[in-house]
């Protein structure tokens, strides 16, 4: 994911490290692009997160993480036209709820994290009218109730990951393209729940 994160670094021998996030209001973006005649690449971003925090320590760790949104809508729209471009175009529109990253680098790491969305939609939505693009295309809608990412290369590690989705999500990619050089790739993506956690 590429939400904004709050970052925390420890540099003690061991980190007690305490999260904790609460939203209730709406969070909303928007992004209107027009572009003609650019020699290079274009490349735009909408982004709209309820809670986010991305945690690093080389020290033995223990992390407790809680994240609960209960806002009216958390969303992100990007629009755009472009045309003529010499370079490549990268559009990208994304909505979280709650999202968090621990990376650890020490003999042992405790984790629990605990996340709940209750926003009410939360959406991603991208429109996209092109032309005459001079490289490749790239474009992504993404919608994320809950994401945790954990990584480690810690020889003892307890992890207890919880997850509460209970939104509706909504991606959505619209498009029109005509007269591209290179490759055109396009998704849309809505996912409640998604962990992942890779230990060495």
């Amino acid at each position: 994911m590429t939400l904004p994160l709050s970052q925390a670094f420890a540099g003690s021998s061991t980190s007690e490290i305490l999260n904790g996030q609460v939203d209730f209001h709406v969070d909303h973006t928007n992004l209107n692009l027009n572009v003609m005649d650019a020699a290079g690449n274009v490349s735009g971003q909408s982004v709209a997160g309820g809670n986010a925090v991305d945690i690093t320590t080389m020290n033995n760790t223990n992390v407790t993480n809680n994240q609960y949104v209960s806002s009216v809508s958390i969303s992100s729209d990007l629009n755009a036209n472009v045309k003529n471009t010499g370079g490549m175009v990268d559009l990208s529109s994304q909505a979280v709820c709650n999202s968090a990253g621990v990376s650890t680098d020490p003999s042992y790491t405790n984790v629990y994290s605990n996340q709940e969305c209750n926003a009410q939609d939360p959406s991603a939505s991208l429109n996209a009218n092109l032309q005459n693009i001079g490289n490749d295309v790239s474009l992504a809608s993404t919608a994320v109730g809950n994401s945790f990412e954990e990584d480690t290369n810690a020889k003892y590690s307890a992890i207890q990951n919880y997850q509460i989705n209970n939104s509706s999500i909504n991606a959505t990619t619209n498009a029109n393209i005509t007269n591209v050089s290179g490759n055109v790739a396009a998704s849309a993506a809505a996912i409640g729940n998604t962990a992942q956690i890779i230990h060495y």
